[in-house]
Order: structure tokens, then C-alpha cells, then sequence
């Protein structure tokens, strides 16, 4: 049997998901059905691109439910506060300056689920976070990125 895929988040980043989910499941579901109603009222099905856009809007609604619940059931909180011992570990907030420019950049580590790069959140799996990963404040660290070695100073570690 195959084993189901671990989904590293914190505490907040299962509770968005959670909320996302109840808002697909009571809201959105029934906003789907109702479009597909109306759109099947239109007559012919086989030439109606509004029953094919809805339900097509449908198939992404239940896809991302399922894909959802999977994430929730096969989560794994991390306590960033727990976790942090001088190193970066994931749920860190973690400040860097870029050598030898100088611009300093402040990202939250998360699991790939909760990523969101606008809000300051990158996935542990992508190459900034995999360079961080394991170092401690005043280190100088290269990462490897696909445009090229970035050599960065942390400057902090915060627990988030």
C-alpha cells in the first residue's frame, strides 16, 4: 500500500484550509448546481457553453475539495516555536540580507500547502527555503536557484 503524502503547516495554515473548504462545501457547491440548473433551462446541451463552463467549474470545485481534505487529513502541525532552536526550520520567519547588495529580504518558511509568496510565504520545497533550512542566525549561506548561487547573511530567526 502505498503511503499518503505529508503535508507540513502550521497551525493557522490548517485553519485557512479549513475555512476554505467549509466555504467550497456550503457556498460554492451550491452556487455550481445552480448555475447548471439555469443553464440547463437553455435547451440543447450538446452546443450550451454555459452547462459546459459550469460544469467544468464544478469539476475544479470538487477537485479542490478532495484535494482539500486529503491535505487536512494528512496534515502535520508544526509548532515553529517548539521547533526553533537558533536554527531555520519550517514555521520560521526568517530575515536575510543579499551579498553584496545588501537588500534585505523576510520570508515565513511553510509547508507547500499554505505557500503564498505575496504574503511573505515560500514553501519549504523551493530553493530559498531548502538553502536556509538547517542554518543559524549570522551564517553565510549560497543558494542554489535556477537563475544562479544567491550568497545571503541571516540576519534573524523569529518563530512565528
Amino acid at each position: 500500500m502505498a503511503t499518503e503524502k505529508v503535508f507540513p503547516m502550521t497551525l493557522d495554515g490548517k485553519a485557512k484550509l479549513e475555512n476554505e473548504l467549509q466555504e467550497l462545501k456550503t457556498v460554492k457547491r451550491k452556487e455550481v448546481v445552480e448555475r447548471i440548473k439555469i443553464a440547463r433551462s437553455f435547451g440543447d446541451l450538446s452546443e450550451n457553453s454555459e452547462y459546459d463552463s459550469a460544469k467544468d467549474e464544478q469539476a475544479f470545485v470538487e477537485g479542490r475539495i478532495t484535494t482539500i481534505e486529503n491535505m487536512i487529513r494528512n496534515a502535520q502541525i508544526i509548532d515553529a516555536a517548539e521547533a526553533h532552536n537558533g536554527l531555520v526550520t519550517l514555521g520560521n520567519t526568517v530575515t536575510f540580507i543579499e551579498l553584496p547588495d545588501g537588500e534585505e529580504e523576510t520570508y515565513t518558511i511553510v509547508g507547500s500547502a499554505e505557500a503564498d509568496p505575496f504574503e511573505g510565504k515560500i514553501s519549504n520545497d523551493s530553493p530559498i527555503a531548502k538553502g536556509l533550512l538547517g542554518h543559524k542566525e549570522g551564517e553565510e549561506v549560497t543558494i542554489q536557484t535556477p537563475a544562479g548561487d544567491m550568497s545571503v547573511k541571516i540576519e534573524k530567526i523569529t518563530a512565528s
